[in-house]
Parts: structure tokens; sequence; C-alpha cells
């Protein structure tokens, strides 16, 4: 199935077809494409940056997200953390709150109808949104803008005008729609607008490039075919991969309990980092990490040549932790880990994979091998010998849920558990 709406060969007027790349072109291009999945054009992206540079004037630079939960963790991080490094290099970026396509709600990915939110669920959603984004992203230097502002004032009229914009057979290429559709699967009407008014965003924004997960590649083609329409110079779109989880296997999620929180305390989120994998840690830096990637790939040397990876680890979790709370917080969470820990988490330890979510926390030690029996599991609870994460187990009635998480029993006995 085609991802999206048909691409078609652009020329930006203002600019020469064969581009000499400056090393200010070529650092943005290099910034631009670190960690991305895809971008397309990029001989428009690199012209727009050549034409940027000659002329002096900042890229218009678009990130939409819709409020559908009042709290974001760190894989939505990812596409913040690409909005700042473009950001640093000077242009300038919009944060799109879509307070009026959240009423639509986003199909994409979806295999059913998503029940659209209230007014009053996404205004409360989207009152902490922006706070947190800014936790990223400078504010100083942040266009906010919601989609509300020119989707509403279009009006049933505009609306239609819009929709003829666009055909229901290209519609029914987008995978999930096609699938739903072959499958039987009922598709609401009012779904085919969010890819419309998410496309028509951009038309409104004027904007250069614009951000999102893959799972949205579709809905970021729309913008560019629309911006055509329009009589608008076609926007680029640059899609970022979607952040594996603690498991290291699955999409971070909540409903997978494989997440960080960004608004978790120090402790929890400098202990979730240290959970990871050796080769998770990795693909996080290159993801999350404002290092560059020299610093990493100098960094990934040392610890083949015989560093303890740990010391890659502590420094990624402590990134991570003075981002979102601050450097004296992540000093702090780092020596709370090793005073709770005693030692910290050994650099090798079994990986275990259990089903049957939420299970006992006996039940959990005695299926992980850390414990002979549930009886002798409830034992070590009451001795205060079992650890999750590097927090004491005080409740033996604890039932822990779908996700990854470190079991520690006494100080020797670890295991990387997943339960689904």
């Amino acid at each position: 199935m085609n991802p999206g709406p048909k691409e078609t060969k652009s020329t930006l007027a203002d600019t020469p077809e064969a581009t000499e790349l400056t090393d200010g072109v070529r650092e943005a291009l290099a910034v631009t494409l670190r960690g991305s999945e895809e971008l397309l054009p990029q001989e428009d992206w690199v012209r727009k940056l050549a034409r940027a540079e000659k002329q002096g004037q900042a890229l218009r630079i678009k990130l939409g997200l819709d409020p559908t939960a009042p709290d974001i963790h760190i894989g939505h991080t990812v596409v913040l953390n690409k909005m700042r490094q473009l950001q640093d290099l000077g242009h300038q970026v919009i944060f799109l709150i879509g307070d009026f396509t959240s009423l639509i709600g986003d199909p994409s990915g979806r295999n059913s109808t998503r029940p659209p939110l209230t007014s009053e669920q996404i205004k409360a959603n989207a009152e902490t949104y922006y706070k947190q984004a800014s936790l990223v992203l400078d504010p100083a230097r942040t266009e906010i803008r919601y989609n509300s502002e020119w989707s509403l004032p279009l009006g049933s009229m505009g609306m239609i005008q819009l929709a003829a914009k666009y055909t229901v057979a290209r519609m029914m290429e987008r995978n999930d729609f096609h699938d739903r559709f072959k499958a039987g699967t009922p598709i609401s009407v009012h779904e085919f607008l969010y890819p419309l008014m998410q496309g028509y965003d951009s038309v409104a924004l004027r904007s250069d490039l614009e951000l999102g997960g893959t799972d949205q590649k579709f809905n970021l083609l729309m913008g560019r075919h629309l911006q055509q329409e329009y009589g608008q110079e076609p926007q680029c779109i640059l899609t970022m991969p979607l952040l594996e989880g603690l498991d290291g296997i699955e999409k971070m999620s909540k409903s997978k309990n494989n997440y960080i929180g960004i608004t978790e305390d120090a402790n929890t989120m400098f202990a979730k980092v240290l959970s990871i994998s050796d080769t998770l840690m990795w693909r996080w830096y290159t993801l999350l990490s404002f290092k560059s990637m020299a610093e990493i790939e100098a960094l990934k040397k040392e610890v083949q040549a015989g560093r303890n990876p740990k010391d890659a680890k502590v420094m990624l979790a402590k990134e991570i932790t003075a981002r979102f709370h601050s450097a004296s917080a992540a000093d702090a969470a780092e020596q709370d880990f090793i005073n709770r820990s005693k030692g910290g988490i050994p650099d090798e330890i079994p990986e275990v994979s259990l089903s049957g979510a939420p299970m006992g926390i006996a039940a959990l030690l005695k299926a992980a091998g850390l414990a002979a029996s549930t009886s002798e599991g409830n034992r070590l609870i009451d001795g205060g010998g079992v650890r999750i994460d590097g927090a004491v187990v005080s409740d033996k009635g604890l039932k822990v849920e779908a996700g990854t998480c470190v079991v520690q029993v006494g100080k020797r006995k670890f295991a990387r558990v997943t339960l689904g």
C-alpha cells in the first residue's frame, strides 16, 4: 500500500537546482538526519537550508501533538529533542496543540474508531502539555499555536472546499483505513477529516518542515499535498522512530508499563534508565541525548575497549534526569540508587520473560527463579530483601503489572523481568 499522498517533484523557484553545500548547510543536514527514519524530499530540505542561510531567514518547523492524555513520557520527547536541535541552529519551531483535531480523534495505526475527547478533557490535558514540552524546548524561542485558531473559522463551506482537494480512493490507500475496510471494521466519515485537518495546519502555518513519528507519515504527506493545492511551497517531512520502551521490544507506552514519565520523580527516572539493556542504551543515546554523535561514538569505543558499560548508562541516566529535574537532583538520584541497591545493578543479569500479568510479587519471585517458593518469597519481602527497580517492596499483596522491571533479592540475586 502507498503510505500517503503521491510525491510530486517540486522546485524551489528562487533556489538553483544544484545547491552548493556550505559547512553550515552540511551541519544542519547532519543534525536533521541524526536518528531519523526518513527525510522527504531531502534535496528540497537542502535547498531550503541553503536559501535560509543565504537570506538570513529562519525556517518554520512544525510539530503537532493532540492532547489525548495529561502527561507525556520520554518516548514523546524524541521529536521534541529534534525540534530543540533545529531550534539551536536558529530556526523557528512551532509547537502546535491539536485542540481541534483532538475532537475528531487520530485514526493513525488504529483498527477501530478512536473515541473523540470532550472539550473539557482536551482543555485539561492541553494545560500541562506545553509546560512539559518546555522542559526540552526553549520557551523563549518557541511559537505556541492551537489549531482551533483556523479550523473553527473554516466553517462548513471551507470544510467542503477542503474535502474537495482529496479523493476517497487516495484516502483508502492509507494502510489502517484499507485494512479496516477489508476486515469489515467500521470507518466513520469523520475519521477522513483528521488527515485533512492536520494537513491544513501546515497551510495555515506555512511550515517548511513538519516532524512526526513514523506512524504519522500519511498525515505529514497530506500537509505537503495541501500546501501545493493552496499554491504554497510544499513542506518537507521528517519522520522519527518510535522509541522502544524499558523492555527494548515494544514501543514505549503507558498501557504496556514500559515507559518513563517526564513528571516522574528523579529517583524513579534515574533507576528506570539504569534498568535498560546495554544494547538499548546506545539507541537511547542517539534519540534522547544532547551529546554530539562524535561524543557518543567516542564513548562507545571506550566501552568496546573495556570500559564498564555501566559508566555510560549512568551518564545517560544523569543527563535525562537532569533535563527534567536538575543537575543536583540527578546527582542525588545517583547516590540514592547506590545507597538503596548497595552497589547498583550488575552489568550482566538474567533476562526473564513471564506471562500472566498482573502477577503477585511472591509468585513472580518464584517464577523468575529468585525464590524457591511463594512462601519463601513472602518471607524475603517481610525481611525487606526484595526490590523492584531499586525500591524496597514492603507489600506482600503487590500485583506487578505488565512491563519490564529489574527485580532484586538480597545483595546478589537480580533478574530483568518482562511480564506480559
